[in-house]
């Protein structure tokens, strides 16, 4: 059975990294883009990161510029806009299709684990999955639901 801990992805800074590391510990696991309406996002995600990273909190940040090419073409300029508007310090990826053919297994596999409310697929930027630590995916966020929202599911997990 496939399980989280099988996929792995390419950080920004071209490492790759096995979601094994992060086994025993909480994700959440978001598709992103700089340019998008919920960009200020990135604060309420940077907060939760930084409020229980020391608890386990994995956040893992994945910029898509499928949904009206709103992503910065350079990953330098993606990384630059997230840290100077927002802070951001937790990890993020490599730029990734995350529906259709393309996309990547991971968000292959997370939508087959959780399904939205009207379609399997990614429907738009900061989509969100929570993980609990033994690597089941537990919950699907909409892109509109404040990252807020989601801490006190988080908390059931740290």
């Amino acid at each position: 059975m496939t399980s989280i801990y099988d996929f792995s992805a390419v950080r920004a800074d071209g490492t790759e990294v096995n979601l094994s590391e992060f086994k025993g510990k909480p994700m959440i696991i978001v598709n992103t883009a700089s340019k998008c309406g919920f960009a200020p996002q990135f604060e309420e995600l940077q907060s939760l990161h930084e409020q229980y990273k020391e608890k386990g909190l994995v956040v893992l940040g994945f910029p898509s510029d499928q949904f009206s090419n709103q992503e910065f073409d350079n990953m330098e300029e993606t990384m630059q806009f997230c840290q100077m508007n927002y802070g951001v310090s937790f990890p993020m990826f490599k730029k990734v299709d995350v529906k259709g053919n393309d996309a990547h297994p991971l968000f292959k596999f997370l939508v087959s684990e959780k399904k939205g409310l009207l379609t399997e697929d990614i429907k738009w930027n900061f989509t969100k999955f929570l993980i609990d630590p033994e690597g089941n995916v537990v919950k699907r966020y909409a892109p509109q639901t404040s990252p807020k929202k989601m801490e006190e599911a988080i908390t059931n997990y740290l």
